[in-house]
């Protein structure tokens, strides 16, 4: 399998080569060159594990020894039970997957736990040491160094916005103490986070020379890895492989809906991938309109992990929009750049025919959402999956299986909890007391310059 630039002129390389990579040389994001076609009937009573060999090994198949990997990854001492994402019927027809088992209690677990594996295995055969620079709204920043703490040879260095992840989440990353983990607190959103990760990507001579790697969905293994479980809910939710079913995500960085993308140019029967958003509606506007207009700043809300204003993984639908035409998307971005926004309402017609619904949830919504699940199925989802559950259900067809993804469980957002339930949400044991641990991190100006004077300090 080789990989290609969004941006069209980075050279082709293999699945090894840009795994611990970020942005492509020419600041695209890389994508196979074209999806491989699987056959569903093929994958059927696989274990999850078994299955992520059987989707990834395609797309990762210059990875020496890459079946112990998988395994060592999805065992149920991490995830709780052999179906690492089990799938909860709340009636007929509408399935709750539940992505939210793993040691962070979000889905970004079922990547992170995978590539901590692909990195290390890299690493040691290369005898190379990484700099794993991220971003994080909220999840991605605990799941990328529960998976990373006191690995050989990595040191990780997280972003996140000063003062606008919940308090559970901040303690999940600050809290720990390992010596190869660095929290930065970003006077700024997210968006000012991910800016600064493009930035230091973006200085090609500090990258080489400090080994900056990605964990962020802008590196592709994290896409790939997420691909999976859209096969293993599509299996729990039908007996039949020719069943078409529909999914709805929560979306702020479009990586999550983008493996269901990935999933369906493959040969998984989606009739619809249903996009929400919250009052950050960049892409549900795109979806609606044809318009891509990305706000100046993300608007702080009760679903924070997807208080986002510019999608990363946009490109790579945009690149796959336009016909693969690299030089293209250069000049959307750069147009993105100058205007921020461009048009594609020409291209109505294939918007469409790429199977996307989309709408927007917004406080009131998910609060009406949460208890509405709970009195009806006396399940308590997070705000996150609430607005994922009220957009589906908008988009809900008769006959069609709708699966809603889980995306964290609702300890990490105990505030909008208490406000839709008036009582506190469950806690998974070993997870008491988790905001009184002692945290560790430094807060920090949103200035690249000084980023990477940090980075290096440490590094050196």
């Amino acid at each position: 399998m080789r990989y290609v630039s969004t941006r069209g002129t980075a050279p082709r390389r293999r699945f090894s080569e840009i795994l611990l990579e970020g942005l492509a040389p020419d600041g695209g994001l890389y994508v196979p060159e074209s999806l491989p076609r699987l056959e569903p009937g093929a994958l059927r009573g696989k274990s999850y594990a078994e299955l992520a060999c059987a989707v990834l090994q395609p797309l990762m198949d210059d990875v020496p020894g890459l079946d112990a990997l998988v395994r060592r990854a999805y065992r149920p001492a991490v995830f709780g039970s052999d179906a690492i994402t089990p799938l909860a019927t709340l009636e007929p027809g509408l399935h709750l997957l539940r992505l939210s088992n793993g040691p962070t209690l979000a889905f970004k677990d079922l990547a992170m736990q995978l590539l901590g594996e692909l990195f290390e295995s890299a690493l040691a055969r290369s005898g190379a040491t990484l700099n794993i620079l991220g971003a994080t709204s909220g999840d991605t920043g605990s799941a990328a160094e529960h998976a990373m703490r006191g690995k050989r040879g990595i040191r990780v260095f997280m972003l996140s916005p000063h003062g606008r992840m919940s308090a559970f989440q901040r303690a999940q990353m600050y809290c720990l103490q390992d010596a190869n983990l660095h929290n930065l607190a970003v006077k700024g959103t997210f968006d000012d986070c991910q800016d600064l990760v493009k930035a230091v990507n973006a200085d090609a001579e500090f990258k080489a020379r400090y080994r900056i790697g990605a964990v962020n969905s802008i590196n592709w293994a994290r896409v790939a890895a997420q691909v999976v479980y859209y096969f293993k809910g599509y299996f729990a939710a039908t007996r039949s492989d020719g069943q078409e079913v529909s999914f709805a995500v929560p979306s702020g960085n479009f990586g999550n809906i983008y493996a269901g993308y990935v999933a369906r140019a493959m040969g998984l029967p989606v009739r619809r991938l249903i996009l929400a958003t919250n009052e950050n509606d960049v892409l549900d506007e795109f979806f609606r309109t044809g318009r891509y207009r990305a706000r100046g700043a993300a608007v702080p809300t009760s679903s924070p992990s997807m208080d986002i204003a510019k999608a990363s993984n946009f490109e790579r639908y945009v690149f796959d929009l336009v016909g693969r035409d690299g030089a293209r998307v250069s000049d959307l971005w750069a147009e993105l750049e100058r205007r921020g926004e461009f048009d594609l309402a020409a291209l109505k017609a294939r918007i469409a025919a790429s199977g996307f619904a989309s709408g927007t949830s917004r406080h009131a919504d998910r609060l009406a959402t949460i208890r509405a699940v709970h009195e009806r199925f006396g399940v308590v989802v997070d705000p996150h999956t609430a607005d994922g559950v009220k957009v589906g259900l908008e988009h809900r067809e008769p006959g069609v299986p709708l699966i809603c993804l889980e995306t964290a469980l609702p300890a990490k957002f105990a505030e909008t909890i208490r406000e839709a339930l008036g009582r506190e949400p469950e806690r998974p044991p070993g997870f008491e007391g988790l905001e009184a641990l002692p945290q560790r991190y430094e807060v920090i100006a949103a200035d690249a310059a000084a980023l990477k004077r940090r980075i290096a300090a440490s590094a050196d």
